[in-house]
């Protein structure tokens, strides 16, 4: 199971219809979190790490990330993050 990070611009992420999905914010926190589906979504504010195993990935502004269903994980939110997000 692997968390996919990978840098994409404005117009791409405009272009797959990424600025059409609904908004997420969170303050700075930590907090333990279990993906029941996979989600999508595009970083437009912030940073943040999640854990899960041994691994850390970090990801921010401009980041399309892949989060696998069944993953469990620690989120880090170092700066208050905005992502645009889709489920499944």
């Amino acid at each position: 199971m692997e968390v996919v990070v990978k840098k994409i611009s404005r117009e791409e992420a405009n272009e797959k219809g990424m600025m059409e999905w609904p908004v997420w914010e969170k303050e700075e926190s930590l907090f333990e979190w279990k993906y029941d589906e996979k989600e999508e979504f595009w970083v437009i504010e912030g940073k943040a790490e999640v854990t899960y195993g041994d691994e850390v990935v970090e990801f921010g502004v401009g980041d399309y990330v892949v989060m696998p269903a069944g993953l469990e994980c620690m989120w880090k939110i170092i700066e208050p993050i905005k992502k645009h997000y889709r489920l499944g």
